[in-house]
């Protein structure tokens, strides 16, 4: 067995692969929670295991509504297997029951009871000892056509409700991060990101939850060509303009950063059913990848001064819209199991 000394951040898997873009019309089923448990409590890479998994509040995963008995079972289900709960994802889209954050008082009423409702069941996992560290995760729950039609009051509409939503996170003992995605309206480019988060201005609640799928399309400038930072037809040969860039937009939102998806992508976007087209979600290993995956993840996990930050206690793979037949198999998740390792050696530490 190689040294592998460095314990932290530990290393989660996300468990909504197996629900998000599947399960509607023209969409692959759904995988249920339990088979997600199973294939990350299964995966192994040099005598190492996953530490946890994160989890979308959703039907068929988890209720939003699901009872103290309800949590208690799922509870129960992470420690047979000897894994905790980290970050979880509050359903405030409007299929969801949610609302989109720019809309009216009652859209916006339907947002905030997503999130009230998310934090709710991350304060209980808390509070039953499963969950030491993690976010609610939230966006803007509103597309990128509607934002545009009045950018700036859409904007200042979308910082007030999320400014109820850390009122709301704070009498729950819980963090929020807003994960920026090309899809969400307000979120959908880096610039409008850092504004968004600046409006708010609730560092101690609301920050940035940053994926390396969706981050790589921000510098693109995909759906916010105003903003991009690589040039259209960039020669993806010019490692130290991409070095630059990336460099570019880590400064800008670590600052923000209280959450970290590991992933990689090939430059492209993707949906699936319901799911709008966002940051392709690539395995670790596609020839097609553009992120050198430990040497961008430094740029977040690193301080202003090249030392390991700290910040963030868990890692979470987020393999979104992953074919099943890719998901079901074992090698999947031993393969991204060990790009995580490899992230954690390069910039972890140890307690």
């Amino acid at each position: 067995m190689a040294a592998h000394a460095n314990n932290y951040p530990k290393l989660h898997n996300a468990a909504w692969p197996g629900v998000v873009g599947k399960g509607s019309p023209g969409a692959e089923p759904a995988i249920d929670l339990d088979t997600m448990i199973r294939l990350t409590a299964a995966a192994e890479f040099e005598g190492i295991k996953f530490d946890g998994f994160d989890l979308f509040l959703f039907d068929p995963h988890v209720n939003i509504d699901a009872s103290d008995d309800d949590l208690a079972r799922l509870a129960d289900k992470a420690r047979k297997v000897n894994m905790n709960v980290g970050s979880v994802v509050a359903p405030v889209w409007p299929p969801c029951g949610g609302g989109p954050a720019l809309g009216g008082p009652e859209d916006r009423k339907n947002f905030l009871a997503m999130v009230q409702k998310g934090c709710r069941i991350g304060r209980r996992l808390r509070e039953m000892g499963v969950r030491p560290c993690g976010v609610v995760r939230i966006d803007s729950a509103c597309g990128v056509e509607d934002w545009y039609k009045d950018p700036e009051g859409n904007q200042k509409r979308i910082a007030e409700t999320f400014r109820e939503a850390c009122k709301i996170a704070e009498d729950n003992g819980e963090k929020l991060a807003a994960e920026g995605e090309i899809c969400w309206g307000g979120m959908h480019s880096w610039k409008r990101m850092v504004q968004l988060l600046e409006m708010v201005n609730r560092p101690q609640t609301l920050g940035f939850q940053a994926d390396m799928a969706h981050t790589l399309l921000y510098l693109m400038g995909y759906n916010a060509p105003e903003d991009a930072i690589l040039p259209a037809g960039f020669d993806w040969a010019d490692s130290e303009k991409f070095f630059q860039a990336y460099k570019q937009l880590a400064d800008a939102l670590r600052p923000w950063t209280i959450d970290f998806h590991v992933a990689q992508n090939d430059a492209t976007v993707h949906g699936s059913g319901t799911h709008d087209k966002t940051g392709r979600h690539c395995l670790p290993k596609d020839p097609n990848g553009k992120l050198d995956i430990v040497k961008c993840a430094g740029f977040w996990l690193r301080d202003d001064k090249g030392q390991p930050a700290r910040k963030i206690r868990h890692l979470c793979w987020d393999g979104c819209m992953f074919p099943n037949a890719v998901m079901m198999q074992a090698q999947t998740w031993n393969d991204i199991l060990a790009a995580m390792v490899a992230v954690r050696d390069a910039h972890g530490w140890t307690e």
